[in-house]
């Protein structure tokens, strides 16, 4: 068998939380678009990319390969999963004043198409549905570059503040 290596890095994540208290939901994901902030440490586990920023809004990006396979050959579950869970909680983020947090209550994904290797680059979607001051509503979906849906999410986040 050949022996592959993938070599992850990344900025530490607590300096950038920390700075990002300081700032509206909006302004900090913002600010890590424009490359302000690190991009978080799972962003660089998955290859992924915050992209596009907007109110209640985003998009991440990221080019599967073969280090993200599950036993049978194809990108796992879990990728697909943490990329919509990822563009709900930011696009919930960007609804928050600064110092409130949130955090996922629950996440219903729909597998629709698998993704391989050779899918190319995908893009996850995230926007929120009805925001909140307790709970917030949000859905995802994410999409090949051909725009081919490959799999959907929903997910209630409940709203922390200090």
């Amino acid at each position: 068998m050949a022996v592959r290596e993938k070599t992850i890095t990344w900025e530490d994540p607590l300096a950038a939380a920390e700075a990002g208290r300081e700032l509206s939901g909006l302004e900090y994901m913002t600010g890590i678009v424009e490359g302000r902030f690190p991009q978080p440490p799972i962003a660089a586990h998955f290859g992924m990319t915050l992209k596009i920023i907007g109110p209640g809004d985003v998009i991440f990006a990221a080019t599967p390969d073969e280090s993200l396979y599950n036993p049978i050959g194809m990108v796992h579950g879990g990728v697909a999963a943490t990329m919509l869970d990822s563009a709900i909680g930011c696009a919930v983020h960007t609804t928050l004043p600064a110092g409130v947090g949130y955090t996922s209550v629950e996440l219903k994904v729909n597998f629709l198409r698998a993704i391989h290797g050779h899918t190319g680059e995908i893009r996850a979607h995230g926007w929120v549905v009805k925001p909140g001051s307790r709970i917030a509503f949000a859905e995802a979906d994410l999409r090949d570059a051909d725009g081919k849906l490959l799999a959907t999410a929903s997910s209630t986040c409940l709203i922390m503040k200090p």
